[in-house]
């Protein structure tokens, strides 16, 4: 803008100098001015020329000054130009740099969820309750397994207290802070639990989670882990009593080898007396006759004071027992005794009666207890050993008298035992129950042990039982078990499967 002024400026002095030389050598001035006129003239445009010249030499500066200044500002403008463009290119480098980490963070946030989700997945595959708990016992973490067995959800039961979340739990909330506080893992094995009249077992085990803070001692809570191990426990008891039966059959055997003399003496004895006090012989007539004694007196007394009929039930005892000696032999040697397909309700029946004929001299009220049975019409016959069958049902019946009359427990109004037999698809449930005293939780484990009773020196062996458990297990293939809560009577279980192959013993 300046610039082009002042060239405007220099156009009019150059009109005005060519103006003034062009009056000075017009022929119209007069020949005689002064020459004083001419050279101020001369002088005036000198002046000017120079004063022209001046403007021409500061208009030229200016320019190029301007030249300079717009180069110089060309150049800032490049170098701001640059700067701005690495600028924009570092802001870009930086917002790539946290996109990138955005992007980082958002996999590593679905990498925990997956970890997580893994885990909680993991961790609901686990059988055993887990349950996590914070410093205070609230819960922090509830797997599927402690909402099956307590149906407690695990939005109800978080932050709830475990006690009251799992009331079950067989620690104080005592004993839990100090589990917590004291960072030693607690273990406690084999808890015992009746659920719905079945005994199961547990393994309790409680972990501390230690924090950060180790050194001041902080904890953030602990882990709780309730396993069951009922079916361990019972393996390693049939495991157990297995071993037991195998060394019983050994002593079984001597035992029945015992046994067979004097039975048979006492057999042979009865045979004697039998044919010695017959009339069809001619040696008892004789003999009679020597003593001046009619005969049919004699076996009219006999008759009036039944010994024949004690007799019998002296052979027919004896029969029993050479049957039960030949069993404890079988099963000694581990065979089988020979089977054929039986009645159980007749089998059960009989084993009332002759419990009922032998009779108990051992304690009166025995005569008072009575003895209901309940046979489901649809039992099919059943491929066993008829004696078997009927030394458990016999031992069982025993065992039940006994505990009704035990001076240790006072009898109800009405002592009665119950036995039922009912069909449930592939096998037969027998039931032996009982009003009676019931039997202690520390007795239970030990039932069907060798040897172990509950009764005094000198009434009982302690083998009824465990001899039973054998015969139905082993040679029946089948399953006994006792349910019982002391003061409430007991009942036996028996199950026994339908199907069986026969089996036959050859004697040589």
């Amino acid at each position: 803008m300046t610039y082009t002024r002042q060239y405007k400026d220099l156009n009019f002095l150059k009109a005005v100098t060519t103006a003034v030389l062009l009056c000075a050598v017009n022929p119209c001035f007069a020949a005689g001015k002064e020459i004083v006129t001419s050279l101020t003239l001369l002088i005036i445009i000198a002046g000017l020329l120079i004063i022209q010249t001046a403007l021409i030499a500061g208009l030229q500066h200016s320019r190029l000054k301007n030249k300079a200044a717009k180069n110089l500002l060309k150049l800032h403008q490049k170098d701001l130009e640059q700067k701005i463009q690495e600028r924009t290119q570092s802001i870009h480098q930086k917002n790539d740099e946290l996109e990138t980490v955005i992007q980082n963070h958002k996999t590593i946030a679905v990498q925990l969820q997956d970890t997580k989700r893994h885990l909680q997945t993991m961790i609901n595959s686990v059988p055993d309750i887990l349950v996590g708990v914070d410093a205070d016992g609230k819960v922090t973490y509830w797997n599927i397994a402690a909402f099956e067995r307590t149906g407690t959800s695990f939005d109800k039961a978080l932050g709830t207290y475990i006690l009251t979340a799992l009331p079950q739990l067989p620690v104080s909330s005592e004993q839990l802070t100090n589990i917590i506080k004291g960072q030693q893992p607690f273990i406690n094995r084999q808890l015992q639990q009746l659920e719905e009249d079945e005994q199961r077992f547990y393994d309790l085990r409680i972990y501390p989670l230690i924090s950060g803070q180790i050194a001041s001692g902080q904890t953030s809570g602990a882990v709780i882990q309730l396993k069951d191990v009922t079916k361990r426990i019972q393996l390693e008891n049939m495991m157990i009593q297995n071993e037991k039966m195998s060394s019983l059959g050994e002593l079984a055997a001597g035992i029945a080898h015992e046994m067979n003399n004097p039975l048979g003496i006492i057999l042979h004895n009865v045979q004697n007396i039998t044919r010695r006090t017959s009339p069809d012989l001619t040696g008892n007539l004789t003999a009679a006759g020597k003593h001046k004694l009619e005969f049919d007196q004699i076996t009219s007394y006999l008759n009036e004071r039944d010994i024949p009929q004690f007799l019998d039930n002296i052979k027919e005892a004896g029969e029993r027992a050479g049957k039960i000696i030949t069993n404890m032999l079988e099963f000694s040697h581990n065979n089988h005794a020979e089977k054929n397909w039986l009645d159980l309700g007749k089998i059960i029946t009989q084993s009332v009666e002759f419990n009922r004929n032998t009779g108990f001299t051992e304690n009166s009220k025995m005569a008072d207890i009575k003895v209901v049975t309940n046979i489901g019409a649809d039992i099919p016959l059943i491929f066993a050993s008829s004696a078997e069958l009927q030394q458990v049902f016999l031992n069982l019946l025993r065992n039940s008298y006994q505990a009704l009359v035990s001076d240790e427990y006072e009898q109800p109004r009405e002592m009665r035992i119950e036995i039922s037999a009912q069909l449930k698809k592939s096998e037969i449930i027998i039931e032996f129950s009982d009003n009676g005293p019931g039997i202690k939780d520390s007795h239970k484990t030990h039932i069907f042990e060798p040897f172990f009773t509950t009764k005094e020196v000198g009434k009982g062996t302690g083998l009824g039982l465990s001899v039973s458990y054998f015969i139905i297990t082993e040679h029946h293939k089948g399953k006994i078990s006792l349910s019982s809560q002391y003061g409430k009577g007991a009942t036996f279980k028996i199950r026994l499967p339908l199907t069986g192959e026969r089996q036959f013993s050859l004697d040589i």
